[in-house]
């Protein structure tokens, strides 16, 4: 923002060179890109960040150079020559939509006259790079400069009965603007209109139709708080940015705006005469209360690492206009109403210590570093990645939002709530994920699409599960482990159980049937008896909905928490065996529905101690094999810690085993 040198001693007495000037600002927190001299005023070009508003006008950079020089604002008169007709006689104001519009004035000036601004008003719009157009419309931005507060005025003749609406536009509406723009309004825009129609964009800009033009007699003077995201919505699908739509979006002060509409109504009958209906349309629906914040000193002096005295930190906060009154420990401060930004006792903190000054922050030519261990929780983490990394899984990273279609694949029927954003943030995938599973699959899609395969990848992320809806409040955050692949589930099982037992070596592993929303084969995974996490093939519906033409990916999702707690306690470790193994391969031929869980469980209901691992091999149809039956292989493997195993003993073991198998599950050994 540019401001004038010599507009700003008109508040502030001040006798430093905008040099000097320049440097202040940057030392509270407005830096300051320049500085151009026109004529015999400077022109300095300040940086003021989104938060601050308040400062887009003269007056609040004022107020900024008072409190760091110790020196008082000196206001502008708002005093009005006002007629004895009343405005109830010319205007009305209604306001439909109060969330997106605070406040709304309305000021009628009869007797106007507009010509060219005169030469002081003209040379310091010009000099801040705004262009004249005439008395009334160079006033109405003069106010604005100043105060920060952006006025507007309509030609009152062409105001249908002199009434305002506040709504949102009807579908298929339009308005010319004032830069003749096409503007084509939808329902979700806040606009201005009269009995007929509307005659401008609320915050952003005023229509071509009731603009001030030479013929103008009667002013209708607007001066309004609107909601910052509906401007900042409405200016940008429009493509219709303005000085005004830039400080609504930055939040204007609700509290001023008739003080703001005072001021610039005498601007207005300073430069194009006229005289001003007595009283003003006021409609404010819903007045802010005062907001108190507190600061503790003892938290001030541990957040900034150095010690500012009570009496400077108070006399800091009273020169910021914040009032504070000191109760014992703690500093009570009653926030200005045009610090929107000022909510918390943080915020306060970097009040004073801007002021106070950060080159007051002592340095020392060295510094300590405290080199700490990592903790538990990023050690899994990384020992996760390092594990997954060799099974040739790589990491993806995706943002926690999904959209509607693609989160009700993963959710049960009966339970479909999302925490969800305005589609203000974002437009189609809005909903927090529940599952990671939908953003892999999306991620797997495009690495096929690229033919990069084969694909295998996980994400290691927080999802948002709902409470149930009796509880209410927000939803449950929780981190889990999701893991996709486009190859064969066997291996995607391997990967799980390798992972577990590199977490916890003695873990008891097993792969439950589980009906799962999104898989047409799934499984709870289950660790020592409790839930760990789910997997399974996705179903048709998933494929259809990511168009996996080819192929059936494969999918599964840990407790991220529980595996943290699994990987607690203390590590036991075994030496290495002294004496060999002895490995057996046994083929069975079984029913088509017999599982390979009930196969494991018959063989550890009769598995001796020697039985150190069963592993599943494979499974074969086809020639040899009768209908509705298949031959299941599985390997066998033995070993005593004691001693020697003979091949005696591994023979007797294997018949216990086949002889338990056969009345289990009516398992035959496959001998072609």
């Amino acid at each position: 923002m540019k401001i004038s040198l010599s507009w700003l001693k008109d508040y502030i007495d001040l006798d430093d060179s905008a040099e000097r000037i320049s440097e202040i600002l940057s030392d509270v927190g407005f830096p300051c890109e320049g500085i151009e001299h026109v004529d015999d005023d400077a022109v300095i070009d300040v940086e003021v960040t989104s938060n601050r508003g308040d400062c887009l006008g003269h007056i609040g950079l004022a107020r900024e150079l008072a409190a760091a020089t110790g020196k008082e604002v000196k206001l502008p008169s708002a005093e009005l020559d006002e007629s004895d007709k009343d405005v109830a006689e010319f205007s009305s104001v209604g306001i439909r939509e109060p969330e997106l519009c605070g406040r709304y004035t309305a000021r009628i000036i009869d007797g106007v006259k507009v010509a060219p601004s005169p030469d002081w008003l003209r040379k310091r719009l010009e000099a801040i790079g705004l262009r004249s157009v005439n008395n009334v419309v160079d006033a109405t931005n003069y106010a604005m400069m100043e105060t920060g507060q952006p006025p507007h005025a309509f030609d009152y003749a062409k105001i249908d009965q002199g009434m305002i609406i506040v709504r949102k536009a009807a579908a298929g509406e339009r308005l010319v603007s004032i830069d003749g723009t096409q503007c084509e309004l939808d329902p979700d825009m806040l606009i201005i209109a009269d009995a007929r129609g509307p005659v401008a964009i609320a915050g952003v800009m005023g229509g071509l139709e009731t603009e001030v033009s030479d013929t103008t007699t009667t002013i209708l003077l607007e001066d309004a708080s609107f909601d910052p995201v509906s401007v900042r919505t409405t200016s940008r699908k429009l493509a219709l940015p303005s000085e005004a739509s830039y400080r609504f979006e930055r939040i204007v002060d609700i509290e001023q705006v008739d003080w703001a509409s005072q001021r610039t109504a005498q601007l207005i009958t300073k430069v194009a005469g006229g005289r001003v209906a007595k009283g003003v349309v006021d409609i404010y629906p819903g007045k802010p209360g005062k907001k108190e914040v507190t600061l503790r000193p003892s938290r001030l002096a541990k957040l900034l690492g150095i010690e500012i005295p009570l009496d400077r930190a108070v006399e800091i906060l009273a020169a910021l206009k914040f009032v504070p009154a000191v109760e014992g420990d703690i500093i009570t401060c009653t926030v200005p109403s045009w610090r929107s930004d000022i909510y918390r006792e943080v915020d306060l903190i970097e009040e004073v210590a801007r002021v106070h000054g950060y080159g007051a922050v002592p340095t020392e030519r060295k510094i300590k570093i405290e080199v700490v261990p990592v903790d538990p929780r990023q050690r899994l983490a990384q020992s996760i990645g390092t594990y997954l990394n060799g099974c040739g899984y790589y990491e993806t990273i995706n943002v926690s939002f999904v959209d509607q279609s693609t989160a009700e694949l993963f959710v049960e029927t009966d339970d479909k709530r999302h925490l969800t954003v305005k589609d203000e943030s974002r437009k189609s995938a809005n909903l927090l994920r529940r599952t990671l599973m939908g953003s892999l699959l999306g991620v797997l899609k495009t690495n096929l699409n690229a033919k990069n395969v084969p694909c295998r990848i996980y994400e290691l992320a927080d999802v948002f599960t709902p409470k149930p809806q009796q509880e209410g409040g927000l939803p449950v955050e929780k981190a889990m482990l999701s893991l996709v692949c486009d190859g064969d589930f066997r291996d995607l099982r391997g990967t799980i159980e390798g992972l577990i037992r590199s977490v916890k070596k003695e873990a008891k592993i097993s792969f439950e049937p589980s009906d799962l929303t999104w898989a047409q084969v799934g499984a709870a995974i289950m660790v020592n008896g409790e839930a760990l996490g789910t997997a399974g093939i996705v179903s048709k519906a998933i494929k259809e909905k990511f168009d996996f033409k080819e192929g059936s990916p494969c999918a599964a999702e840990l407790d991220f928490e529980q595996l943290l707690t699994l990987s607690g306690g203390i590590v036991t470790v075994k030496p290495i065996p002294k004496y060999p193994s002895i490995q057996r391969d046994l083929s069975l031929i079984v029913d088509e529905g017999i599982r390979w869980m009930d196969i494991e469980k018959a063989v550890q209901c009769e598995a001796p101690s020697e039985l150190e691992n069963i592993q599943f091999v494979g499974i074969y149809r086809g020639k040899g094999i009768a209908g509705g039956k298949k031959s299941v292989t599985l390997s066998l493997r033995f070993r005593d810690d004691d001693g020697t195993l003979t091949h005696e003993n591994v023979d007797r073991f294997e018949a216990d085993i086949v002889g338990r198998l056969a009345d289990a599950v009516s398992a035959e050994l496959r001998t072609v």
